[in-house]
């Protein structure tokens, strides 16, 4: 049976999971960002005690279509930006076409209509927030940075950077800002 999670964007969520799920002496084949795979079909009581005891850590279990959708195209974006070494070898919107199943388009729009911005631009947000990291560790320099975002060149990064937040990248770097988001808020 697979069960569909809100706000699982980490590690440490994944953790969570597994313990609220041994609580329940259910057992998961699977756990993925968004996703778990347990060999048990749940009882409307088991379904409901594992909502409850997911929400009291601030995850919530999906129930309807559009919202694991949404879920899931979300998911894609965190694990490709945030937990992936490798760059895509095709457009953002082919790899999350691909990977779902279904039309970019209607992704799009889905997910504009539910979330109130753009795919694209949730992608961006999530790209300047894992260069905010990344210039915080200060072990790449902006062009290695830049490269491993799938940016074109540091000036393209350097310009998203400063709509996002307001400043250079350089500037951020030099005063230190360690102002990032969690990803669930972003």
């Amino acid at each position: 049976m697979k069960l569909y999670v809100k706000y699982m964007v980490s590690l440490r969520c994944k953790l969570m999971v597994k313990q609220e799920l041994q609580k329940l002496g259910l057992h998961y084949t699977n756990i993925e960002l968004g996703l778990i795979e347990i060999q048990e079909n749940l009882t409307n009581e088991q379904k409901e005690q594992l909502k409850s005891n997911l929400a009291a850590s601030g995850l919530e279990l999906l129930d309807d279509k559009k919202s694991i959708l949404i879920d899931k195209i979300k998911n894609i974006i965190i694990e490709m930006i945030h937990y992936s070494e490798e760059v895509p070898k095709v457009n953002y919107s082919d790899f999350i076409s691909e990977k779902l199943g279904y039309d970019y388009t209607y992704l799009s729009n889905l997910f504009s209509e539910v979330k109130g911005i753009t795919i694209q631009h949730f992608i961006i947000k999530h790209k300047i927030e894992k260069a905010k990291e990344l210039i915080l560790y200060n072990e790449l320099n902006l062009t290695e940075i830049s490269y491993r975002l799938h940016y074109s060149s540091v000036a393209h990064l350097s310009n998203q950077f400063k709509k996002v937040t307001g400043h250079s990248p350089s500037y951020f770097k030099k005063t230190g800002e360690k102002r990032r988001k969690n990803l669930e808020n972003l």
